[in-house]
């Protein structure tokens, strides 16, 4: 599997992400790093990696930020798309890291679970 086809995407201040990162380039790897908080993704971006990831989009959202309660993103009347809409808005809603490669994506909590996809 070459570097150039996995992809991370990171938030440097996060110890798991920093964790699977290290691991990634421990065994040799050097992905393409997304810090997602400096580039975010929009809403066809983000739908196409909750795709790829194959979890409901819940799944992917960080539900102890301040902006997941300030926007009422607990309440289950929310669709996908308006989920979507604030990760886009609120790229720190997006939980981390995500590791997509060849092999599929993972959120990779604990940082131990992107070994699954090399």
């Amino acid at each position: 599997m070459t570097s150039a086809a996995i992809t991370i995407y990171h938030n440097a201040r996060c110890s798991n992400s920093r964790g699977a990162l290290a691991l990634l380039r421990e065994r040799g790897i050097e992905p393409t790093v997304v810090d997602y908080l400096a580039q975010p993704l929009d809403a066809v971006q983000l739908t196409a990696l909750v795709a790829r990831l194959g979890v409901p989009v819940r799944e992917v959202m960080r539900t102890k930020e301040a902006a997941y309660t300030a926007l009422d993103l607990a309440d289950p009347g929310r669709t996908d798309a308006e989920l979507i809409a604030a990760i886009a808005a609120h790229p720190v809603l997006l939980n981390r890291p995500i590791v997509v490669t060849p092999r599929g994506a993972l959120l990779c909590r604990p940082p131990e679970r992107v070994l699954e996809l090399l």
